[in-house]
């Protein structure tokens, strides 16, 4: 691999995404347009999404670095299963990724005495919880799987063999979604970033070994949707049972 470190194309990413995102926040509220928070969360991935494909085209598949096929864009070779397979192993795996997040997420949080906040804005309104849903389902899994798993993980595995990718690239999606963890003091916030970040180590490893067994993006988003979609639907039917006595 001779492109560019992930590290950097990312930090291009983010900063270019923040800059984006509070232009757009700007013109909205310039021309008195209010969204809900759900809307907001959507608008955001959507525009972290579309610049990182873009910088990916621009920075690593235009050179020459890689191809779009090494990325994951590809159909299964024959005698390697099928799309169809790909993501029956994802949604499948997503299950045990699930209940391994929740007992790790249950012990740090009982030793730490600290709890995360929800990753999306609480709704119990029909339309704020389809766009969470189009925003964790949708949209998240798919720019966030080609850039860590496709991207970032196939760069790693040429220069360093697949485990080694395995265990960067999971480490770095968990860091990556704790960026801008907050609490209402340093301590606070330390215990909560630590505990939002190891609880993501093992959904991230597994979705690296996915996507080098399986060669393709299918399995890694049907895994990351199922996995985000699962406790979400379920917090919107528990909220329902509780609204409705």
């Amino acid at each position: 691999y001779a492109g560019p470190s992930p590290y950097l194309v990312f930090l291009a990413a983010f900063l270019a995404s923040l800059f984006v995102t509070n232009v757009v926040a700007f013109v909205l509220d310039a021309v008195g347009v209010r969204i809900s928070d759900q809307a907001g969360v959507l608008i955001s991935s959507l525009i972290s999404g579309l610049i990182s494909v873009g910088l990916i085209e621009l920075l690593v598949v235009g050179p020459g670095a890689l191809r779009w096929r090494d990325l994951g864009f590809r159909r299964p070779a024959p005698g390697e299963g099928s799309l169809v397979e790909d993501v029956a192993w994802g949604a499948a795996l997503a299950v045990p990724a699930i209940l391994a997040a929740a007992f790790l997420a249950a012990f740090l949080i009982a030793l730490l005495g600290a709890t995360p906040d929800p990753t999306l804005p609480p709704t119990h309104d029909p339309l704020g919880a389809t766009l969470n849903l189009v925003a964790a389902v949708a949209v998240a899994p798919f720019w966030e799987e080609l850039f860590f798993r496709g991207f970032t993980t196939t760069a790693w595995a040429r220069t360093a063999g697949p485990r080694a990718a395995i265990i960067r690239a999971g480490l770095f999606f968990a860091l990556v979604h704790v960026i801008t963890v907050l609490g209402s003091d340093f301590s606070t916030g330390l215990r909560v970033a630590l505990i939002a970040f190891a609880i993501r180590i093992p959904v991230g490893l597994l979705l690296g070994w996915v996507f080098l067994r399986r060669r393709t993006l299918a399995a890694p988003i049907a895994l990351h949707a199922v996995y985000n979609g699962i406790p979400l639907v379920l917090f919107l039917l528990a909220g329902s049972r509780v609204a409705t006595g």
